[in-house]
């Protein structure tokens, strides 16, 4: 069973992550990611998808030419968990 976090966890998971928003009401982050070409933009999906099967944890995305959103919960929990917060700091590796 997957844990969500506390509010002060998630409080100082939000101030580690850079870009992430958090909708209160789902209890979820989301970020846009730009990158030059949809060439980049496909290789970070790509390395994204193949850590989320490692995991047993998948993003909801959506992807435009050069731009992908994205927004992580953890339905188990219905809400934001440690999942979350590891996903998105490799996605911010990712990006970089």
């Amino acid at each position: 069973m997957v844990d969500k976090l506390s509010d002060n966890g998630r409080k100082a998971a939000l101030e580690t992550l850079s870009g992430w928003t958090h909708d209160p009401e789902r209890d979820a982050i989301s970020r846009r990611f730009q990158f030059a070409d949809f060439s980049e933009a496909f290789a970070f999906m790509t390395r994204t998808a193949l850590l989320a099967e490692k995991m047993d944890h998948h993003p909801e995305w959506f992807n435009v030419y050069n731009r992908v959103d994205v927004t992580l919960t953890t339905h188990d929990c219905d809400g934001l968990s440690e999942r979350d917060v590891r996903m998105a700091t490799a996605m911010e590796g990712f990006a970089a």
